[in-house]
């Protein structure tokens, strides 16, 4: 099966997604990246490549002690938040291929292969390499911005991880165990929804600030729905965007700026999530300092004081 690829159109919008971006987004990168003080142990812990979802586990309990560590202050690094919901759905990952699925290869394999992609972005920020995924650099180049909460830096992990290193790492899946059959492996694809469905309830509630879990018992469920809703669409679109990238695999220069364009619109994606957030956050606070100050005036009762 042959396909088309317009290089030029695909690097076009690359740039123009860029460029948006930055619109968006006045934060220059540090400089130096890295994650001082601890650069050393992040690139000791990265010395060894994931085989085994075992190694995938171990790697990822000594990078959340390294990186609750590093600054702004310990287990506040923003970093920190998706690594600990990336540890929790990893090991519920590591229970399902005990348990049963339909081929534990390939979701074994699924798995090293997509944490490959995000120790590479770990590396390539450690090192002060350009070649970071634009993506990654949105949330890396945030680890001490305590004004982001918890919850929305987890969120823009999961944006990386699921909207760009997803379709690669099934890619490097497809390549070791044999091209796409749906019908024997999208089942076991699917399994991680519905993991994902069952932690991201208690993951909003432990991240959240204090307006959010406000704003959480004002909505009831609708929070929880909509964001496994969200979860499931960007999953299947991961998909389809691998099967895409399939036929690109011979192609090392389209293959190159397919992926780059992917990136460059997950970044994106990333800054308005950031956006989101603070409108939320603000105007929480906002909400608040008004109600307080009708209360000191009116009194508790709410009669003039």
């Amino acid at each position: 099966m042959t396909t088309t690829f317009d290089r030029a159109a695909a690097r076009g919008s690359a740039e123009f997604l860029r460029d948006k971006r930055l619109e968006l987004s006045a934060l220059t990168i540090p400089t130096g990246r890295g994650w001082a003080p601890l650069g050393a142990e992040v690139a000791d812990c990265l010395v060894k490549r994931p085989a085994t979802i075992g190694d995938v586990i171990a790697m990822l309990v000594t990078m959340q002690e390294i990186l609750d560590e590093l600054p702004p202050s310990r287990a506040n690094n923003r970093v920190s938040a998706f690594n600990e919901l990336y540890l929790k759905i990893t090991r519920r990952v590591d229970q399902a291929l005990v348990d049963g699925v339909n081929s534990p290869e390939f979701l074994e394999r699924l798995d090293v292969e997509f944490a490959k992609r995000y120790f590479d972005a770990i590396g390539l920020w450690n090192d002060d390499d350009e070649d970071t995924p634009d993506v990654w650099e949105v949330l890396f180049k945030r680890a001490g911005d305590v004004e982001m909460t918890r919850l929305t830096a987890a969120m823009l992990g999961v944006n990386a991880h699921i909207n760009h290193d997803l379709a690669l790492a099934l890619i490097a899946t497809w390549v070791d165990v044999g091209a796409p059959e749906d019908d024997i492996i999208h089942p076991d694809y699917l399994l991680v929804n519905q993991i994902f469905y069952e932690e991201i309830p208690p993951l909003r509630r432990g991240f959240s600030d204090r307006w959010q879990m406000k704003l959480d018992k004002w909505v009831g469920p609708l929070d929880d729905w909509s964001q496994r809703m969200l979860v499931t669409v960007t999953r299947a679109r991961a998909w389809d965007q691998a099967r895409r990238l399939w036929l690109l695999r011979n192609d090392q220069d389209d293959f190159e700026q397919a992926r780059r364009t992917m990136d460059r619109a997950a970044s994106l994606l990333a800054e308005w999530a950031i956006i989101g957030d603070r409108v939320v956050s603000e105007t929480g606070e906002v909400a608040e300092d008004w109600r307080d100050l009708l209360r000191r005036i009116l009194g508790r009762d709410g009669k003039a004081a």
